[in-house]
């Protein structure tokens, strides 16, 4: 199958281009390096031992689109690019709505003028707002409380009305929860922009010294060590869940949408165990005071996946910190 990754130089894209060739599928990535590295082209050839096409551009670029895919004689489109930081949508909505939404739109439009209605979406557990229940299943309410999570629910909005519209589309939605870890030759990893939003790069920048400290944010809430409790997942797992949604709507037209977690939430002490573990490194922390907004746990119900993709998390914590270990390692030697 040829398939055309949108955002594909970026952490979650890069690792399904890996693990979508390693699959035997024929790969093309879309992306305008907003937030990543052409490096990373030569490190993923490094891994599969062999290059894969690149067009360089944006997703708003709808004739560009159009010539992709047919140039290209795309089957099915992977959709990663986006801006993904809920702090800085909060401050940039227009930007954030411009970029997801828009850009969404016209790639829609570049498929519908080639006649490729077949689409994975990379959708986030955002869309479930504040969680009502645990675990958290598909059939949870959605909403949004930030820029980034809204975009991603008018997405699946959106999404939703085209496979109702015409029959031939099939399109799935793929919430993820928390993404983290690194590609085992630690070629490949996250490398976010300035300070990093989420915890583990976090936790690797204080290891590696380009960070004074991790504050950990609240110790009083009703979890095992009073630390917050999240799903995380390993980034290879979730490349991996994109080759089974790849498999199971090559068979199955309309719209769905498909939690990838592990099932099972992780303290903030915890992954900062494990990654001082792995990485021989006392990582240096202290307790503030609960943030405005955040929750005490957040984890999925992955049934779903496991029935209908065939597909389940196998990777452990450890697997996540000591590959992300290996990731930084590399990561310092680079210019």
């Amino acid at each position: 199958m040829k398939i055309l990754l949108t955002g594909g130089a970026g952490y979650i894209g890069s690792h399904t281009a890996v693990a979508l060739t390693e699959a035997g599928h024929s790969v093309i990535i879309f992306d305008n390096f907003c937030n990543s590295s052409k490096d990373v082209l030569g490190r993923i050839h490094q891994i599969l031992h062999k290059n894969l096409p690149i067009v360089e551009g944006d997703i708003r670029d709808t004739p560009l689109l159009v010539k992709t895919l047919q140039d290209f004689e795309i089957d099915t489109v992977i959709h990663f690019a986006g801006l993904k930081s809920v702090g800085e949508s909060v401050e940039k909505p227009i930007e954030y709505y411009a970029n997801n939404v828009q850009g969404t739109i016209s790639l829609l439009e570049a498929m519908k003028q080639v006649n490729v209605k077949s689409l994975v979406f990379s959708s986030s557990a955002t869309v479930y707002g504040d969680p009502q229940y645990l675990p958290i299943d598909e059939h949870h309410p959605t909403s949004a409380t930030n820029a980034y999570g809204r975009s991603k629910l008018h997405i699946e909005e959106m999404l939703k009305d085209v496979a109702q519209s015409d029959p031939d589309w099939k399109i799935v939605c793929l919430r993820y929860f928390n993404p983290v870890g690194a590609h085992e030759s630690g070629l490949i990893g996250e490398d976010p922009n300035g300070i990093p939003n989420n915890l583990l790069p976090y936790i690797a920048q204080v290891a590696i010294g380009k960070l004074p400290k991790l504050s950990v944010y609240g110790d009083d809430y009703q979890t095992l060590d009073g630390t917050g409790v999240r799903d995380y997942i390993h980034v290879m797992d979730l490349a991996e869940g994109h080759v089974a949604a790849l498999n199971f709507i090559a068979n199955y037209p309309g719209w769905d949408a498909i939690n990838l977690g592990t099932g099972h939430g992780v303290s903030v002490l915890e992954i900062l165990s494990e990654y001082e573990q792995a990485s021989g490194i006392t990582i240096p922390y202290s307790i503030e005071k609960r943030r405005a907004g955040d929750i005490a746990a957040c984890f999925a119900k992955v049934d779903k996946a496991k029935e209908i993709l065939k597909w389940q998390a196998k990777r452990s914590i450890q697997d996540m910190c000591s590959s992300g270990c290996l990731w930084q390692q590399y990561r310092k030697t680079l210019p």
